[in-house]
């Protein structure tokens, strides 16, 4: 989808506390193994704050940084993929209640970790369908941790973050310029994740803490591991090109590409080879730092590099996502100016 109206006003993060995984390793919670594959340093870690809690606490401060009140925002989308502490409960409007306070529709995006992107979309769409409609606050926010999650263990080559993201978006003007957003699906590939166990009456009725290892090896003995990679790999290639083409842009012509926080060795499988990714255009250094924030990498290192000031005005910046289902992202922005709340950049 093309858009030509759609800005971003301010973006916004909290991660809590940070475990070094040097620590975690000696702990004997983190396998070695995993911490050399993965090259991951250290993990944001919340030791009692909820993924909500979070979550508002982020949209409060892009809604502070966009200088956006109650009645700029007429709609909210909440992006998670795990608990968000309380049970049969709508994370939303809590979001809504914290961060905003305003009666515009908020709603809950499980799209798992390419629920940002799906967000982004479905806002596009949402503030471009009729007139009047000025602006939308966009938050993710998870905690990954037990008994359900053991962040080192569930999904081995991706440690799991706690942290919350935000993202404010306007149409009238913004510190970049949404250009494109493309979004595609494969179901044919929903069971890499669920495997071969029977559906249960309550969470964690299988298996806990939950293991996508087994889900995957399940998989993969029915239908052979060429078949998911081949068609993992198109679904990406399909989102990629159609946000690139819409944009009129090629990859090699962006400045950055933000990818999902995996660990080194994922990431050189699915990214840097096939698409000719170099890390340095990525934000590897810091997202090594971090670990992977469900629906929120994307976000994430879009804050890091504008509150950094390593994204410059006139930088083209690619977010590419994956999520469980199988569903893939990619969103294309221009960065326009340096907004007020981010770091001078270090002369040299």
């Amino acid at each position: 989808m093309r858009l030509d109206d759609i800005y971003l006003r301010a973006t916004a993060v909290r991660l809590p506390a940070t475990l070094p995984v040097a620590d975690a390793v000696a702990a004997g919670d983190c396998p070695q193994a995993t911490a050399t594959a993965t090259g991951v340093v250290s993990v944001a870690y919340s030791p009692d704050e909820s993924a909500a809690e979070m979550g508002a606490r982020a949209g409060r401060t892009a809604m502070e940084r966009s200088r956006s009140g109650p009645g700029d925002i007429d709609l909210i989308l909440h992006a998670d993929t795990y608990h968000q502490g309380q049970d049969l409960w709508p994370v939303a409007s809590y979001i809504q209640r914290e961060a905003v306070g305003n009666s515009c529709p908020a709603l809950e995006i499980r799209q798992m970790s390419n629920g940002g992107l799906a967000a982004l979309d479905l806002a596009g769409a949402y503030l471009t369908a009729a007139p009047g409609r000025n602006q939308a606050l966009l938050t993710t926010a998870d905690r990954f941790c037990p008994p359900g999650i053991d962040r080192w263990r569930t999904d081995p080559g991706t440690p799991y973050a706690d942290g919350a993201t935000a993202v404010v978006l306007s149409r009238h003007g913004g510190f970049a310029r949404l250009r494109s957003v493309a979004l595609f699906a494969d179901p044919d590939l929903e069971p890499l994740h669920r495997g071969d166990e029977p559906f249960g009456p309550a969470p964690f009725s299988n298996r806990i803490p939950v293991d996508f290892e087994a889900a995957k090896k399940a998989f993969v003995r029915d239908v052979g591991m060429s078949f998911a990679i081949s068609r993992a790999h198109a679904g990406q290639q399909t989102a990629i090109k159609r946000a690139l083409a819409d944009a009129d842009l090629e990859l090699a012509e962006a400045q950055w590409v933000l990818l999902p926080h995996f660990g080194r060795r994922r990431l050189t499988a699915i990214y840097h080879q096939p698409f000719g990714i170099d890390p340095a255009r990525t934000a590897w250094e810091w997202s090594r730092t971090v670990g992977h924030l469900g629906a929120g990498d994307q976000f994430a290192g879009l804050d890091h590099l504008v509150g950094s000031g390593k994204a410059a005005p006139g930088d083209r910046v690619v977010l590419i996502s994956v999520g469980a289902g199988y569903t893939w992202g990619c969103a294309v922005l221009e960065i326009l100016e340096r907004p007020a709340w981010a770091a001078t950049p270090e002369a040299g």
